[in-house]
């Protein structure tokens, strides 16, 4: 399974390990994959900026090289204040892709939903089932 993944711009300069790390280790929003199928990230990227400047042109690069879904990133639910866009995204995404779009990468961090969970974003969050685990997974992504 080819995967291209999108972060929000506020986390331009991540390198990516929780995805990465989430990727290989099939948690997060990755454990729904088959553990009989490799995966293979083709693509990695930012948005571009509010409001999303990326999100019309780079899955079709993601595509060209392979991209059978795309992960929009846990940081567009877990950034305060979340991405207000992201539901857009996903939909603007499937209709002028034709490709399934997953809202989370890695599992969200036990410090930030202890943090985060009184907040009125919270019930947001909490509906992004692919980003919630276990919290001893939680917490090794902290």
């Amino acid at each position: 399974m080819k995967i291209g993944i999108i972060i929000c711009d506020r986390y331009r300069d991540c390198a990516g390990g929780k995805c990465f790390r989430s990727v290989r280790e099939r948690t997060g929003a990755f454990s729904g994959y088959s553990e009989d199928e490799p995966l293979e990230v083709v693509g990695f990227t930012t948005c571009g900026g509010c409001p999303g400047g990326n999100i019309e042109y780079v899955p079709e690069e993601m595509i060209n090289n392979g991209a059978e879904a795309i992960h929009l990133a846990t940081g567009f639910v877990v950034g305060y204040p979340p991405c207000p866009s992201v539901e857009y995204f996903k939909e603007f995404i499937e209709r002028q892709y034709q490709i399934p779009v997953v809202i989370g990468t890695h599992p969200i961090p036990e410090k930030y939903r202890l943090c985060h969970r009184d907040l009125p974003s919270w019930p947001t969050l909490e509906v992004q089932k692919a980003t919630m685990a276990t919290e001893a997974i939680r917490r090794k992504y902290d």
